[in-house]
């Protein structure tokens, strides 16, 4: 059975750092991809970051030079490293890893994913 776990969420003021993780287990590996995505209140969820093949990154344009997405293989886990945060940044994070050639998580229900919440 296949479970991705997202943590490291928090309420921090503008300017400040989270670094949130997503611990994949099962018969899935963060090798094939990983993806991070949020969604804000009354807003479509949208794609953060992603890194897939070789460590090919792709990142939105509202988070290039602050956020930076890794994996660690042993580990089976991914990270978003989140610096200089803004208010704009509040969200709800959430995760993906590549299942095969397909991205696990699909349709509307992703889970609980971590609250980020920043102030100014």
């Amino acid at each position: 059975q296949v479970h991705l776990a997202e943590s490291g969420g928090g309420s921090v003021q503008a300017g400040g750092s989270l670094r949130l993780s997503c611990a994949a287990s099962g018969r899935i590996s963060v090798s094939n991809g990983a993806g991070w995505y949020r969604q804000a209140p009354g807003k479509e969820r949208e794609l953060v970051a992603a890194i897939v093949g070789g460590g090919i990154t792709t990142y939105a344009d509202s988070v290039k030079g602050r956020f930076t997405i890794s994996r660690d293989y042993r580990a089976n886990t991914a990270y978003l490293q989140m610096n200089s945060l803004k208010p704009d940044d509040t969200a709800v994070y959430y995760c993906n890893v590549k299942y095969g050639s397909v991205w696990y998580r699909q349709g509307d229900d992703w889970g609980q994913g971590t609250q980020v919440t920043v102030s100014s």
